[in-house]
């Protein structure tokens, strides 16, 4: 028997401005890039948490800076590293 993880949707309700919901609504639909508010919401908090990510990649290497942490390496050093 095979199993496939399948994740379960989990709903959310919220309460948005008149503003706020034209602006989904001009997104979505046959007016926009997404075909539900649904998809356009969950796009932008992947984004987010994208954006995130990269926050926490920075900091962290301010962090390494501040402690003495680095590298005499350049970026293309490192990447060509990664990839043999």
């Amino acid at each position: 028997m095979l199993l496939i993880g399948v994740q379960m949707a989990s709903s959310l309700n919220l309460s948005l401005t008149d503003e706020l919901r034209e602006y989904i609504n001009s997104r979505t639909g046959d007016a926009g890039v997404y075909s539900t508010p649904s998809e356009y919401l969950r796009d932008l908090i992947r984004r987010d948490m994208e954006s995130q990510e990269v926050v926490e990649h920075i900091l962290n290497g301010l962090d390494d800076v501040k402690h003495g942490r680095f590298s005499d390496k350049s970026i293309l050093d490192i990447a060509d590293e990664k990839e043999r």
